[in-house]
């Protein structure tokens, strides 16, 4: 069986990515990975999809111990798209303030039912099958095969970083 196959990567395989294969640095690497996130942010501004992206966010934040509140959420959306609206002004030396919206306008509802839209979708997209598995089982495993059970520090360290992930 080839090492490839082994979910326990060694870290030239981590460090072996397909940009690094073909020649590509890794700053010019992390800098496209950059571009090509604030691209995806800009689109979605542009084409007003980013209830989609606030959609994924309230999705992924269920699968975590505290899931994210609907308006915390939309609090600091309001805040991204204030700030890059103030960013294109032509006068965008004054500083930026930022207004809160009023949780009793219609916005706020507005955005909200968005939200909730923006995440039935894509749970019908990913045709429902939001199982996860958690690591914990797989650290046990790992630390059994390392031999490292015995060691009590190696294992409530290893414990606390998949708590702290």
């Amino acid at each position: 069986m080839s090492a490839a196959l082994y979910p326990l990567a060694s870290v030239s395989q981590i460090e072996a990515t397909p940009s690094r294969e073909d020649g590509i640095s890794v700053d010019l690497e992390e800098d496209l990975r950059a571009y090509g996130c604030k691209l995806i942010h800009e689109a979605g501004i542009l084409l007003k999809q980013y209830d989609i992206g606030m959609g994924a966010l309230y999705l992924a934040s269920k699968l975590e111990e505290c899931p994210l509140r609907i308006r915390d959420l939309i609090n600091v959306y309001d805040l991204l798209l204030q700030r890059a609206a103030h960013a294109l002004k032509e006068n965008a030396t004054t500083a930026f303030k930022y207004t809160p919206m009023s949780y009793f306008g219609n916005t706020f509802y507005d955005l909200k039912d968005a939200l909730v839209v923006a995440e039935m979708q894509l749970l019908k997209r990913l045709g429902f099958n939001v199982q996860v598995v958690l690591p914990y089982g797989t650290l046990v495993n790992y630390m059994r095969l390392l031999g490292l059970t015995s060691r009590e520090d190696a294992c409530s360290r290893a414990w606390g970083y998949l708590n702290d992930a």
